[in-house]
Order: structure tokens, then sequence, then C-alpha cells
């Protein structure tokens, strides 16, 4: 089962540069706060699907104490998975497969994240600029990796859910291994979370990451791991969800 279609209404439509490619874009922000505050920001990759889930799990845990009030923003293509105009296979792979003829564009659309689109919403919102969450499940969650192992990462909060470390042969694990023989430190923090009940390709791809990780680590690189009994890789997004924001942001 996929998840269902957001029910919100996109807040603008935004252009970029950078792919070529008109994103359309998702917010949910708490009310204005006090003279001079700011918020902490969650950018949610496939939110045309995730963003219900992200939005839902800020909200709780916003009003339980456990985090502060969080912007929440879905980054969508307002086209379904596999549908003519959803380009998540291009925008979400550091490496060009073979299995995908138009893959290999992470670096592109990191750059739109980075340089177009965080910016509208700074101007938009008063956001804080230290601690930016990026967060997706599965092939989002590849791209999410992609973005924090940067030898300095705009997004320094990681949250991945589900992650499709598989892609390209396993490319992300050799990316990371590349990156730690050049630097051995790397300030920020990952949430890694899968459902026990997910392919056995899921959950022993996530243990490989993890035993790397744990095997040579990062200086300054928080890392959390959580494992979900009675859940699969279609219905462990909501609870990774607010997992890992209570992770990251508590």
């Amino acid at each position: 089962m996929k998840p269902a279609v957001t029910r919100a209404t996109p807040a603008f439509v935004s252009h970029s540069e950078e792919t070529g490619t008109d994103y359309v874009i998702y917010i949910d922000a708490p009310p204005a706060p006090g003279k001079g505050g700011t918020f902490p920001a969650v950018l949610v990759m496939d939110g045309d699907y995730l963003f219900d889930a992200a939005v839902e799990a800020s909200r709780s845990l916003a009003l339980a104490g456990r985090i502060p009030p969080t912007v929440t923003v879905g980054v969508g293509y307002g086209a379904g998975f596999g549908k003519p105009g959803n380009f998540r296979g291009r925008d979400y792979t550091p490496t060009a497969s073979p299995d995908e003829p138009s893959s290999g564009g992470a670096d592109r659309f990191l750059g739109y994240l980075c340089g177009s689109l965080w910016p509208e919403l700074a101007r938009r919102l008063p956001l804080r600029e230290e601690g930016r969450v990026m967060a997706g499940h599965s092939l989002g969650s590849l791209l999410v990796l992609h973005a924090l192992f940067q030898e300095r990462p705009f997004f320094d909060l990681a949250l991945a859910s589900a992650p499709s470390i598989w892609w390209d042969n396993r490319s992300i694990l050799g990316l990371i291994a590349l990156l730690r023989g050049r630097q051995a430190g790397l300030r920020g923090r990952l949430y890694l979370g899968v459902g026990e009940d997910d392919s056995p390709s899921m959950t022993g791809d996530l243990a490989l990451l993890e035993r790397q990780l744990r095997d040579r680590p990062f200086e300054g690189l928080g890392l959390a791991v959580e494992r979900f009994s009675g859940h699969d890789h279609y219905d462990v997004a909501p609870r990774t969800m607010a997992a890992g924001l209570a992770t990251l942001l508590g």
C-alpha cells in the first residue's frame, strides 16, 4: 500500500533554475513567534505524500513540549510516483544507474534546495539558520544521506526513514567512505529508522551503514538507530517521522 496523497493545499510553486523543474511547496507554520524569535524547519522530500505525516508528528511533539514549534515544508512534484512530472528518480539519486536513465541529479537538486528554496523560505518565515533538518523516506532518504555526508553539510540534521541504500550497488556507502577518508569530523546528527518487517535488503543495508559508521565514526556526528516491530516499508513512515524529529529537535 502506498501512502495517501497529502490533503494540504500548496503554499506556492517554486521554479528551479538548477533542475529546470517546478516544485510544489507545502508549508505548515506555527503562529508567529515573539520579536526576534525563529523556528527550526524540516524539509520533507516526497512532500506530495509525506507532508501530512510530518505535520502530524511535528505538531504533536510540539504540543507535548518535546520539540519547539517547528515549520514543516514539503517539497513535492504535484505528480504521483512514476508519473510524468515526478522526477524523484533524478533528483534523489547521487549516482547514475542504467536502471534509471535520468538518474544522478542529486547535486543539482541540493543546489536548488540550499541556494534557491531555502532563501525563499527564509524570506517568508522566521527560520532558524542552525540545525536545518532534512527528512525523507525510501529513495528520499537516499538524498537525505547524500545531503548530510558533505564536507560542510547545509542540512546538518538528517532523518532517514528506510533509506534506499541499495541504489546503484550501494554507491552511497562508497561515497561516505570517500568522505571519511578525506576528513575525520562531521558536525551533525543522523537518525536512521526502519520497520523490522521491511525487506531483508532494506534492513540488511541499513545494518551495513550502521556498522560502517560505528567502525569508522565521524567525530562530531551523532547517530541514532531505531527498528520498529510490526511495521514494514509502507506503514513505518509516521513512526520514523515522529521518533526522528523527537531525536533531532528534542
